[in-house]
């Protein structure tokens, strides 16, 4: 092709490099996640966190899709979370810096540029070289110039291409932000409430334990039982009274980091207390369609994105492999004295045209391109671990959330047997029909299953939020498509939301 063609195809709209199509969604089979199908409903249990869960797929997420927990408190924490949150702030504020480069890049490149000139110089010249015409005199000047580089080969379009594709890849960053801030508030919430259910039934046992230690101690007064029964019920309470101090340790660091997420100091106070009663596990599951799941996933598309980005900048390199035309002109006045500045004998204008065609550079050019195409492999490879990762996530929140139903289905029935025998064992040793050693078995036995069924009903609210946060969080869903970066204030208070799927 000749370079008046390439000119006309360039005129024409032409923009060397690949134009960027989104990656179409990975095929699976029909609707599932993953290898064997899931059942319609999860086991359920007595208790906290046992109501059966039906996967509803194909159903949308709501917005706020923590609302389904239906606890104001928690909902009030993550409306002061994403309002105050450094993190939040900060992917904002990248946001509108990516946003601003973008029209820095935009006026200097799609206008021209326009500059004014006004100077004054006074000044001596030599008889050497002026002659008779030397002396002192002044120059004043005043002058407005043009330039402008026009885009015939494409290469501001896809330096534009590239600088709005980061800024779709901050968007999507703000988006994963906000998704994983309301996340860990949910997280962490849950987190508070095991911790405290933990110690509450740790505390019953000890309880239990302590009343049935004053009963061997009086025993042991008797002479009706060995010291050795007394000293192992000494010792059984004293190491479930030291499992006190970590739990209580481990929800003041909860509470501590739920103050962090909402942005507040750990001293400040003032935050809710969380308990696995007052949380409601929703009992519908609404899980997307895999084909819809790449484009839900902010991550996903963030990756997206910077392929998008890497496409472009091959079409950046690529135009830089070919001529470059400039326009430019001028137009002002040059005088002796300020008066006669603005004369009509004093003007003075210029046009110019150039075209500047690379000839030798060592292959730099060429190189260049080669390390963008590289740069866009390596992108795509980026791409694709991404989205692998992301159904990986689904599919496991999904089988944890079949799982962690039965066990928890199992733990209550093994918690009631335990609990049981331990009645039975009581009154079968007050009367002397069995032996101190299995009165110790039958308590260890239930503590043990107390605290399973506690962490067991914790881990269903968890994976609930496991699967939200996999799936993206609903933020398509938003009213209006309200970004994150302005959706904040829009989420109205607990049970005032207009949205049908809470």
């Amino acid at each position: 092709m000749g370079v008046t063609a390439l000119v006309a195809a360039g005129l024409g709209g032409c923009a060397l490099g690949p134009d960027f199509k989104s990656p179409a969604a990975p095929a699976t089979a029909g609707d599932s996640y993953t290898p064997t199908p899931l059942p319609s409903r999860t086991a359920s249990a007595p208790g906290p966190g046992g109501a059966a869960q039906q996967f509803a797929f194909g159903q949308e997420i709501p917005a706020q899709w923590w609302t389904l927990f239906r606890s104001p408190a928690l909902d009030e924490l993550i409306r002061g979370a994403l309002a105050q949150n450094p993190n939040m702030a900060a992917a904002e504020a990248a946001l509108r810096q990516v946003q601003e480069n973008y029209n820095a890049q935009a006026g200097n490149l799609l206008y021209p540029s326009v500059n004014a000139q006004l100077g004054a110089t006074r000044q001596k010249t030599s008889v050497a070289t002026a002659g008779a015409a030397a002396g002192v005199y002044n120059v004043y000047n005043a002058s407005v110039a043009v330039a402008y580089t026009p885009d015939v080969f494409g290469r501001t379009r896809r330096t534009l291409e590239s600088a709005q594709a980061a800024i779709d890849y901050q968007r999507f960053q703000v988006e994963a932000t906000y998704l994983t801030l309301s996340a860990n508030v949910v997280t962490t919430a849950i987190q508070e409430a095991s911790l405290r259910a933990q110690l509450k039934a740790t505390r019953e046992v000890l309880d239990a334990l302590t009343k049935q230690q004053n009963v061997i101690e009086k025993q042991f007064e008797y002479g009706a039982i060995p010291r050795t029964s007394v000293l192992s019920q000494r010792n059984q309470v004293a190491q479930i009274n030291a499992t006190i101090a970590p739990l209580e340790k481990a929800l003041a660091q909860a509470r501590h980091q739920l103050s962090v997420l909402a942005g507040k100091l750990p001293g400040e106070g003032g935050m809710p207390e969380f308990a696995l009663e007052n949380l409601t596990l929703p009992e519908q599951l609404p899980v997307s369609l895999p084909s819809a799941l790449v484009r839900q996933r902010p991550d996903v598309r963030a990756s997206e994105e910077a392929l998008h980005q890497a496409s472009a900048q091959i079409g950046v390199a690529t135009a830089a492999q070919y001529p470059q035309f400039t326009l430019s002109g001028s137009y002002g006045s040059a005088a002796d004295t300020f008066g006669k500045l603005f004369d009509s004998q004093t003007s003075l204008w210029n046009l110019a045209a150039g075209v500047t065609q690379p000839i030798f550079n060592g292959g730099a050019l060429s190189a260049q391109r080669r390390a963008a195409e590289a740069a866009y492999d390596t992108a795509a490879s980026q791409y694709r671990a991404t989205v692998l990762t992301a159904f990986q996530n689904v599919a496991d929140t999904l089988r944890a959330l079949d799982a962690d139903a039965a066990a928890l289905k199992s733990q209550a029935e093994a918690e009631a047997l335990a609990k049981e025998t331990l009645d039975l064992s009581e009154q079968q040793y007050k009367l002397g029909g069995i032996s101190y050693l299995v009165l110790l078995d039958a308590q260890r036995s239930y503590q043990q299953t107390h605290i399973a069924l506690v962490q067991a009903q914790a881990a269903r609210y968890a994976d609930t939020a496991a699967l939200f946060q996999a799936l993206g969080g609903g933020w398509w869903n938003r009213a209006n498509g309200a970004p994150a970066a302005t959706a904040v204030s829009a989420i109205p208070p607990y049970g005032k939301t207009n949205n049908t799927n809470n």
